[in-house]
């Protein structure tokens, strides 16, 4: 089943997310090496895709876990919540209808 990984920051994230980045994506990677991944990326501070130092507040991952235990496992063990860049992380099922 596919679940939605919606995540928070914490004000003024940005030098902390780009710090574990590479190994936030990684994982990102991995996942969808395994076919898993549906879609991933972060949610702008400001109107742009190139929001510079206004950086980002959060971030949207849906992927194919076996379970909603799973999922929160997988979430639970991202770099971005061991250099404190989430505030929150709520993991939920999803259904895609579209397309």
């Amino acid at each position: 089943m596919l679940y939605a990984i919606i995540s928070t920051d914490v004000a003024h994230s940005l030098e902390k997310r780009l710090s574990v980045r590479p190994a936030h994506v990684e994982r990102l990677k991995q996942l969808q090496g395994e076919g898993r991944l549906t879609l991933a990326g972060p949610h702008p501070a400001i109107e742009s895709n190139d929001p510079g130092e206004a950086g980002f507040t959060g971030s949207l991952i849906v992927a194919e876990f076996e379970s909603l235990k799973a999922a929160q496992a997988w979430a639970d063990a991202d770099p971005y919540i061991g250099a404190g860049v989430y505030q929150q992380v709520l993991v939920k099922p999803f259904k895609q209808v579209l397309p």
